[in-house]
Formats: C-alpha cells, sequence, structure tokens
C-alpha cells in the first residue's frame, strides 16, 4: 500500500508559479545560454543595421564627418552615467598615448565606414566590414606574434578572394567606396589588436570613455569645417544613429558574454540579411550577383575561422566591431600543428 506521505498533494504547491506568472526577467534566465546569447545578437544586428539605414538617411545632405561627431558625442554622453557610477579610478590610465592611437584609428573607422554607407547599397557596405577577422589574421601574425597554419591561411585566401570579387576592380579602377570600405574594415582590425594590448592594464569603461573623449575632440573640427544646420528630422536621426550604436554595442558584448562563441557567431551575420532588407525598402537597393557571391565567400571563411578559433580556445576575431570596441580576445598563444 502506497505510503500516504509521498502521494502528491491535491492542493497546489503556493511557492511555484504558473510559467505564465513568472516575472518576464526569471522566464529569460531560464533560457539556455546559448538561446540568449543568439537573441541578443540579433537584436544587435538588427540595431547596427537601423543604424546604417539612418547614417544612409541622413548622408544624403550633410557630411559623415558631421554625422561621426553626433555619434561620437552622443555615444560619450551615454557611457558618462556608468562611469560616474563605477567611480573616480575609472577616469585613470596608465597609457594614454596607445589610447589616443586606438581612439584616432577607430575615428578613422567610422568615418571610412560611414562613407561606404553613404555611397554603396547597405548590403555592400555591411558585407566588407565581415573581412575583418581576415586581417586580423594577418595582424596577429605580423604584431602579436601568433603561428597560423595551413587550415587557417587557406580559409583567409579564399576570403580576400570574396573580397576581391565584391569590389570587382575593373577597367576604372577601385570605386572609391569600396576602398573606403577596405580602409575601414583594416582600421576596424587594427582596432581590435590595440584594445587587445590595452585590455591587459585597463578596464572597459576606461577605453570606451577615452575613445568617446578623444573622437568627440578629433572630430570637432572636421564636423565644423562642413557644418551645416540640421533640420528637426535630422537631428533626431543622428541621437538616434548614436544611441543606436552604443545600444548595438552593449547587446554584441552581453551576446558573447553568456553564450558559446561557435553557438552565437553565425547569428552575427543577419546583420547582411537586415542590411539587405532594409536597402531594397527604404532605398531601392538590389544586391548583385558579386556582392552575393562575395558576402558567401567572406562569411564561409571568417566562420570557419572563428571556429576554429574556437576549437582552439581562443575567442573568435569576427566578434569585434566598430561600433563594439570591447577587449576582444586576439590569441597569443602558439596553436599547435595542423591548426
Amino acid at each position: 500500500m502506497p505510503d500516504p506521505a509521498a502521494a502528491p498533494s491535491s492542493s497546489p504547491n503556493p511557492t511555484l508559479k504558473p510559467e505564465a506568472d513568472r516575472p518576464w526577467s526569471t522566464r529569460w534566465l531560464a533560457l539556455p545560454g546559448n538561446v540568449r546569447g543568439a537573441f541578443w545578437i540579433l537584436a544587435a544586428s538588427i540595431l547596427f543595421s537601423i543604424m546604417s539605414a539612418a547614417v544612409k538617411t541622413v548622408g544624403g545632405r550633410l557630411d559623415i564627418f558631421q554625422i561621426a561627431f553626433f555619434r561620437c558625442l552622443v555615444g560619450l554622453l551615454v557611457i558618462l552615467p556608468f562611469m560616474v557610477r563605477v567611480g573616480p579610478h575609472v577616469f585613470k590610465t596608465k597609457r594614454p598615448v596607445l589610447h589616443v592611437v586606438r581612439s584616432l584609428t577607430g575615428l578613422m573607422a567610422m568615418f571610412c565606414g560611414f562613407y561606404a554607407i553613404t555611397h554603396l547599397p547597405l548590403a555592400d557596405a555591411t558585407a566588407i566590414t565581415f573581412a575583418k577577422p581576415l586581417f586580423m589574421i594577418v595582424l596577429a601574425v605580423l604584431f602579436l606574434g601568433e603561428v597560423v597554419r595551413w587550415r587557417r591561411w587557406s580559409a583567409t585566401i579564399i576570403g580576400f578572394l570574396g573580397v576581391l570579387i565584391m569590389i570587382n576592380p575593373g577597367e576604372n579602377g577601385l570605386d572609391p567606396a569600396m576602398a573606403a570600405a577596405l580602409a575601414g574594415t583594416l582600421c576596424v582590425a587594427v582596432v581590435v589588436v590595440l584594445v587587445k594590448r590595452l585590455s591587459a592594464t585597463e578596464a572597459p569603461l576606461t577605453i570606451l570613455f577615452t575613445f568617446g573623449v578623444v573622437s568627440t575632440i578629433a572630430s570637432a573640427l572636421p564636423a565644423a569645417l562642413v557644418w551645416q544646420t540640421p533640420t528637426w528630422t535630422e537631428m533626431a536621426l543622428m541621437v538616434l544613429i548614436g544611441s543606436l550604436g552604443a545600444s548595438g554595442q552593449s547587446c554584441m558584448i552581453r551576446g558573447f558574454r553568456v553564450g558559446e562563441a561557435t553557438a552565437v557567431v553565425p547569428f552575427e551575420y543577419s546583420q547582411l540579411l537586415f542590411a539587405g532588407i532594409f536597402g531594397y525598402m527604404l532605398f531601392g537597393n538590389v544586391p548583385t550577383l558579386n556582392t552575393l557571391a562575395g558576402a558567401v565567400l567572406i562569411v564561409a571563411s571568417t566562420l570557419y575561422i572563428a571556429l576554429r578559433e574556437a576549437k582552439l580556445g581562443k575567442q573568435p576575431a569576427a566578434k569585434a566591431s566598430v561600433q563594439a570596441p570591447a577587449p576582444v580576445a586576439v590569441g597569443e598563444h602558439r596553436p599547435p600543428p595542423g591548426s
């Protein structure tokens, strides 16, 4: 005969709430880390795509220097409350010169990126940015002493082949907007290497704050030289650009923090899809065959590199971006043969 004490009680347990009655935060935290990470990365991709669309819209009349100035200024204002809350020690730095170099390089990447967005279809400008890990492989070898074996070199060569297909240098030479997109991507790769060095002694908030200060000051003069009084709509869009950049950056960092790199990296490429959708709906941009073919090779090669680095116990370089200048690991240890 069953023990009555072991029989389930007919009255509900007051400490257990139905799923629908639980706070959304509790249900969100109950999800697996990889699922939450994927949602964060998708959110970041949407925010960055909307930001690019806003840049392209405002760039129809205003100069990129003026847009970049507002992007830097708003980003700085967003980060200030966090700096004040943490305390005065986060304002101190041991490497001011490297901070300035990193900030100016990041600002140059922003100038190039905004120029590319303004003059290229959104899908083209976005696809080129995913070549960043390809440049990082070369920079890691040159400046971090990393040993790269034939598998990752092969993926890098295939990725650069995709870049060549996209930029399609014909008889008239390289398109200036494509050249700017490529230069901006290279600058972002350099920024990641510099941030890697800074993160050894500097707090993430310090890196973000110094970038905000230096980039705002440095972009003020060129913005003043090309200044046009923005309309209220343009002003609202530029504030939106700064806010979306900071929010997208936060989402990207959270995504890689809670999810495994191999699980969330593929969702970063959804930005290509969103950029294509916004580009078609808002500006009538239709991706060319070269864009599609080049994007496939770039995504495939950079995804392989990210997965390969994750397998070697490193944080994938693909997660760094101009909108997320947080410390990003570029592995300094030497991988085993065959990597």
